[in-house]
């Protein structure tokens, strides 16, 4: 990390999207999207979960794809036309030789090249009686390795929907060096209501850092349904930027050096104790 120098300020643009099981129609869709905010002037365009393919839940999977496929290949190459960082907020990564996929997330940068890739760590695996019947593990492997992406608009800590409960992986991502967190997102409207904005909020205030939310958005199936509330939060757990029960994007200025002087005037990183969370201490180290 020595030397590192981001950019102060830039612009970030959040996508919400209503996927289905349509991915030519998803693909179209997110085009339009990315390619309206990017030219718009967003450094980064973020798209939200299963933005490709967002399938009825208890059906089988339909579409799978490859890092080097043509999905991830058209938004890389969008990405390069723009001169712009764009995260594909998660796409069904084939496993060879499995039914399975993994649930992952992968960020391009400006010249088109994959700078980061994110398997989704927690899985779904949730049932309320009456409201909620998930099982993601019947269909998705669970990653095993915490990301920071390393860009010229600093440091980006990668994460995917369900994560967003586990604080302790958002510790490990801010003692890693990330300045702004990524949470593309499908929150069930049951939970996103009383929980999304909450949990968000949460996340920016524990780690001083930049959230950045984009979600999907109504009903997908006749057994699905997302919260939306695309949501951008700043340092100190302000909600600077959201977005209604539609489709489309909003935006905001991210100013890394917020996140320093929150860090600097709030030094609760310096102070975490990393026998309880897994991660390398940063007594001693200064805040950048």
């Amino acid at each position: 990390m020595g030397g590192f120098r981001a950019r102060r300020r830039w612009r970030v643009a959040a996508v919400q999207m209503t996927s289905t099981d349509q991915v030519d129609r998803n693909l179209d869709r997110a085009e339009v999207l990315v390619r309206r905010a990017a030219g718009a002037g967003a450094d980064l365009v973020a798209l939200p979960e299963n933005f490709a393919y967002l399938r009825s839940e208890g059906s089988e999977i339909q579409f799978r794809t490859d890092l080097d496929g043509e999905v991830v290949g058209r938004f890389r190459e969008i990405a390069r036309e723009f001169g712009c960082h764009v995260l594909l907020g998660s796409v069904p990564e084939r496993i060879r030789g499995s039914r399975r996929i993994h649930n992952t997330s992968v960020l391009a940068d400006p010249e088109g090249e994959i700078l980061a890739v994110y398997r989704k760590i927690h899985l779904f695996d949730v049932r309320i009686p009456g409201k909620i019947d998930f099982r993601e593990s019947k269909t998705v492997v669970a990653g095993d390795r915490v990301v920071v992406a390393e860009t010229a608009l600093g440091r980006l800590g990668m994460s995917i929907c369900y994560d967003l409960r586990f604080p302790e992986l958002y510790r490990r991502l801010a003692l890693a060096g990330a300045e702004v967190l990524l949470v593309p997102s499908a929150f069930t409207s049951y939970t996103g209501r009383f929980h999304w904005l909450p949990l968000l909020r949460a996340r920016a205030i524990e780690n001083l850092c930049w959230v950045v939310a984009p979600a999907q958005v109504g009903r997908h199936s006749e057994t699905r349904a997302s919260w939306g509330e695309t949501a951008i939060v700043d340092p100190w757990g302000a909600v600077v930027a959201t977005l209604d029960r539609r489709q489309g994007w909003i935006e905001s200025e991210i100013d890394i050096e917020r996140v320093r002087d929150a860090r600097r005037g709030l030094p609760c990183l310096d102070h975490t104790r990393p026998e309880l969370v897994g991660a390398p201490s940063r007594r001693g180290r200064r805040s950048r």
